[in-house]
Formats: C-alpha cells, sequence, structure tokens
C-alpha cells in the first residue's frame, strides 16, 4: 500500500473520533450540567527509508471540554441546584469521589440527597452523605451549598475548584474525575431552585457534523482514487508481461 493510502485512512480516522464526540455532543444538549467535547488533532512525521520525502500523519491523542457554563433555568424544585462559578459538586461512586455539575437532585428511599443518575451527592468536609428527614416541610439550601430542613442544618454540599478545569476527566454519567484533587470552593455559589443546562449549541455542532461528514466523504474518494490507480498500473503491467 502506498503512502497516499496510508494519509487518507488516518484523516479518515481522526474524523471518525471527532464525529463520535460531535454525536455524542449532540445527544445530550438536553441533559443538565453537561459540557461540549472536543478532540485535539496532532501532526506525526515519520521519515521513511528510501524516500526523499517524510511523510505527516494526523492522529487524535486527547480531547479538552468546553469551559463555557450552560444556560441556568428557573425551576422552582427545593432541591434543584445551579453552581454559578467554576466549581463541581462531589458525589459517591464505588470508584470513590467524582465530580458533577448536573444538579437536578432528589432523595432517594433512604432519605439521602442524591442526583438523577442515583449517586449519593458528598457532604463537605468529611464526604459522607447528606440526610434529609422524611418529614421535613421546609427545604432552603444557602449560597454556601448549607442544607436548613425546617430551620435546622443537616449537611452543606460538597463543592470544589480545581487550578486546572482540563485536569476533570470525564467518566460518563455526567461525572468527572480528577487525579489532582481540588480546594473547597471560593469562587462558586449554589443557587436552589435553578439548573444548569448543558453547553452544547446544537447550530454548532450539526454545522461541523456536515462538515466532518463532507471531509470523510473526500478522503474517501482520493482513497478510492488511489486504489482505482494502482489497480489499473497492476493490469497495465499484467498486459506488458
Amino acid at each position: 500500500m502506498e503512502n497516499s493510502l496510508y494519509i487518507g485512512l488516518s484523516r479518515q480516522m481522526t474524523l471518525r473520533t471527532a464525529m463520535d464526540l460531535v454525536s455524542n455532543n449532540i445527544a445530550n444538549i438536553n441533559t443538565p450540567g453537561y459540557r461540549a467535547q472536543n478532540p485535539l488533532f496532532q501532526e506525526y512525521v515519520v521519515d521513511p527509508k528510501g524516500q526523499k520525502d517524510p511523510l505527516s500523519f494526523a492522529y487524535d491523542y486527547a480531547q479538552y471540554d468546553s469551559t463555557q457554563p450552560g444556560t441556568q433555568t428557573f425551576t422552582g424544585n427545593k432541591f434543584d441546584v445551579a453552581l454559578d462559578g467554576p466549581g463541581f459538586m462531589g458525589v459517591q461512586t464505588v470508584d470513590g469521589i467524582r465530580y458533577t455539575r448536573a444538579g437536578n437532585l432528589t432523595i432517594n428511599n433512604t432519605g439521602q440527597l442524591v442526583t438523577a443518575a442515583g449517586f449519593v451527592v458528598s457532604a463537605a468536609g468529611g464526604g459522607g452523605a447528606i440526610n434529609i428527614p422524611t418529614d421535613a416541610r421546609e427545604i432552603d439550601i444557602t449560597d454556601t451549598g448549607q442544607i436548613i430542613a425546617d430551620g435546622n442544618a443537616v449537611g452543606q454540599i460538597m463543592v470544589q475548584e480545581f487550578d486546572n478545569l482540563q485536569s476533570l476527566s470525564p467518566e460518563g454519567n455526567g461525572l468527572y474525575n480528577s487525579a489532582e484533587g481540588g480546594r473547597a470552593a471560593t469562587e462558586t455559589k449554589v443557587k436552589q431552585g435553578m439548573i444548569e443546562g448543558s453547553n452544547v449549541n446544537g447550530v454548532v455542532e450539526m454545522t461541523r457534523m456536515i462538515e466532518i461528514l463532507r471531509s470523510y466523504q473526500s478522503a474517501q474518494r482520493l482513497i478510492q482514487s488511489e486504489h482505482d490507480r494502482q489497480k489499473d498500473a497492476v493490469s497495465r503491467l499484467g498486459r506488458v508481461n
């Protein structure tokens, strides 16, 4: 296989990665707290033996999340919260503490504050669960995440901030992991009765999808053209012999 085919195939591989991310963004356009993901590409240059010019391939080596917050919408639900600032809420998983911006919270059957996906919201400080009295009639959540049930403080939502948001690794279900760890929030306020929506721009993502599809088709035509050229060359060589 000649070099032009390798180049065309490497182009298609990177475009497939880009298409996967765009498709995932569109699928999560209505997911609370979701942040659009984008691929990072890099050039890989090799110097084949016996050839005058080096070869250049593109490959995807990472992805990054848009840090632009989504639009906040008033719901009036006493357990819904939106984070106004760069912070993330801590939640408990089987793999340890993870972080999310999805603030559509609720109470499970044991009275624990949980996310819509069922993850227990971590309390500030110790990281334990926050238990809401089942007979509580009035729930207030302060801008620091303190939860007050019928005038009594029952816990505080863990809100963490990070020096580098790109150090957060997405793990699905709106969760992020951080190898570096965070610190108690100082620039983030908790807003009760609000939800932060996805920051995905549907028009932008659909435009990107069309551009990726056209680029993929162009690369396919290049590969097919080179394949036909090789096939024709072999056929001509056979007739000469």
